[in-house]
């Protein structure tokens, strides 16, 4: 057995030869990446787990008590994690498309020849340098019913303007609007360097053949962008399910628990109420629902090649 477990490794890392200078040195290289992956991804990833199989006890983790499943079967029979679900969800559905789609219309407006693109570019990239809680107590502010700047301008349209922040039906969008004038800039980026990375020639032949602006933005700029619209479609899936900070400055879950997502519910189960084995079962429902989207958008936008 010994023996074809060798040849087996053999088989597998044969094309690896530690005797070869280059080849020890990429590993060197990448052994601190390893270590660090390891104590602060792999050891938490292993320990929440653990912790998810306990009624964990954090003052005395020998004392906690092995209850196998349970906290799983409690949480989906929880109505206050579906409720977390469900805001979590539609935060993600306002933000997650509008930041994608906005973020590639103002990089192909930007790359075209306008006047003062480089001030266009600071302006939609800035915002995204300032922390979250700067930029939930700017829109706080602006949300403000009595004083704030918005209400004060929706005033000349209509009679009542809403409460924004205290409002069941207008909190979570209200969230999502601060969010997107804050991380699209990001994307703005991304994909502005994508686009300035498609051959020009591309498009003049296109012109040459008569082709309109929808054809070569659809036969061309998309193809080619691809990757990066894959890219940024992934990340901000994978952020916009793990959104806390705004929603915890700006509504702290309120009105009611409308605003109450996920990653707020699980911090206030751990910290607040000590449930962290329970907290834990949460988070690993989160992690298998972003590994899901991740395959899923990966699958279906890129059609499982994003080369």
């Amino acid at each position: 057995m010994a023996t074809k477990d060798r040849l087996s490794f053999s088989s597998r890392f044969g094309s690896i030869d530690l005797t070869d200078a280059e080849t020890r040195d990429g590993i060197l290289f990448a052994l601190p990446y390893l270590a660090l992956f390891s104590v602060f991804l792999l050891y938490p990833l292993v320990k929440g787990f653990y912790m998810s199989l306990f009624d964990w006890n954090a003052f005395a983790p020998a004392q906690s008590e092995f209850i196998l499943f349970e906290n799983y079967a409690r949480m989906l029979s929880d109505p206050a994690f579906w409720k977390s679900v469900r805001a979590t969800v539609v935060f993600v559905v306002l933000t997650v498309p509008t930041l994608v789609v906005l973020g590639l219309a103002l990089a192909l407006g930007v790359n075209r020849d306008v006047k003062g693109k480089r001030i266009l570019r600071t302006v939609f990239f800035s915002p995204y340098v300032l922390t979250v809680s700067v930029v939930s107590l700017i829109w706080a502010e602006l949300y403000a019913p009595q004083y704030g700047a918005i209400n004060y301008y929706v005033g000349f349209v209509i009679q009542n303007p809403p409460s924004w922040l205290n409002s069941f039906t207008w909190a979570m969008p209200a969230i999502a609007i601060a969010t997107i004038w804050w991380t699209v800039g990001f994307n703005f980026v991304i994909l502005l360097a994508a686009r300035q990375s498609v051959p020009e020639r591309l498009y003049e032949a296109a012109k040459i053949d008569g082709a309109s602006s929808w054809r070569a933005f659809k036969d061309i700029t998309v193809p080619q962008m691809r990757s990066a619209i894959v890219f940024v479609t992934t990340v901000q899936f994978i952020w916009s399910f793990q959104v806390f900070g705004q929603a915890y400055i700006m509504t702290n879950g309120g009105p009611g628990e409308s605003t109450q997502t996920l990653v707020m519910y699980l911090f206030r189960m751990a910290f607040n109420e000590g449930q962290f084995g329970y907290a834990a079962a949460v988070g690993y429902f989160l992690f298998f629902v972003l590994v899901a989207v991740s395959l899923g958008n990966y699958y279906f936008v890129s059609g499982g090649d994003t080369a």
